[in-house]
């Protein structure tokens, strides 16, 4: 238990009035629930990614490339409640390391601040943790795994259309959307592909309802990052310069969030939602 900054109270938060039998919030209560969240919140995120600010690298080099893109970003985590409460969600699409991650990043952590239950997954992962609930050795089957999905007031999947297609993806992925979709809970997602060639990917009758949820398609331009880190060495900084952001740090454009932990849930329980009439 760490010490009152204020002298007021013993750590824990509270003054206690024994006389009265009584407990009231010491001054110092509102910055440990602050801390505590803020420690809650970076717990659930990706390692790479629980840094990421639209005021920091890579977000800043990003936000010259695609200063509309981010615009739009500010736009949704500014009235995130409200935006979860109509179901609206968001997509990325671009070329690998433009920073599309990043950006659905920004969307899940305000999603978590403002207290509401987040899931992140790339979708190769979610589908092969799909695949392991035929396992008799796995205890949640696949309609709870499925549930749980469809459960939480945002969905955060990267990657889509990197994996093999074959009916039983489709038919999978097309359950969890449209359940989304008719449920009226929110979606973030990355992808690599164009509109053809991700309909050809995942399915005319999925890419349709990810139209309704996330709105049009926000393109992300600008070159590959994870690249240019491996073709451009930094120079040495002068002395008593900080070191400059390379892609590869924590907070990587981009990079793959199949490595993390792959479900990530906020601290407040799902709550029923419907959409309005």
């Amino acid at each position: 238990m760490t010490s009152c900054p204020d002298n007021r109270c013993d750590g824990s938060g509270f003054l206690y009035e024994e006389a009265r039998r009584v407990a009231r919030p010491c001054s110092c209560r509102p910055s440990r629930l602050a801390r505590r969240k803020a420690a809650a919140v970076a717990g659930r995120i990706p390692r790479r990614f629980r840094d990421t600010s639209l005021d920091r690298e890579p977000l800043v080099s990003i936000e010259r490339v695609n200063p509309h893109v981010v615009r739009e970003v500010r736009r949704y985590v500014d009235a995130i409640g409200e935006r979860l409460d109509e179901g609206r969600g968001m997509w990325f699409r671009g070329d690998v390391g433009t920073g599309k991650t990043s950006l659905a990043m920004i969307v899940s952590k305000a999603a978590m601040e403002a207290d509401r239950t987040v899931a992140i997954y790339s979708l190769p992962r979610l589908l092969a943790m799909m695949r392991e609930t035929y396992d008799d050795s796995v205890e949640m089957s696949l309609n709870g795994l499925i549930d749980r999905l469809c459960a939480v007031d945002l969905l955060h999947i990267d990657d889509v259309g990197a994996e093999q297609t074959s009916p039983w993806v489709l038919e999978q992925l097309y359950s969890i959307v449209n359940t989304r979709y008719e449920d009226g809970r929110a979606i973030v997602l990355t992808t690599n592909l164009e509109d053809a060639p991700l309909r050809a990917q995942i399915g005319d009758r999925t890419v349709s309802r990810l139209y309704e949820v996330c709105g049009d398609p926000l393109p992300v331009y600008g070159p590959d990052r994870r690249l240019e880190a491996h073709i451009r060495m930094p120079e040495a900084p002068a002395a008593g310069e900080p070191a400059a952001w390379t892609p590869g740090a924590a907070g990587d454009a981009d990079a793959d969030v199949r490595d993390a932990s792959p479900f990530a849930y906020g601290v407040a329980p799902a709550r029923p939602h419907r959409p309005a009439a």
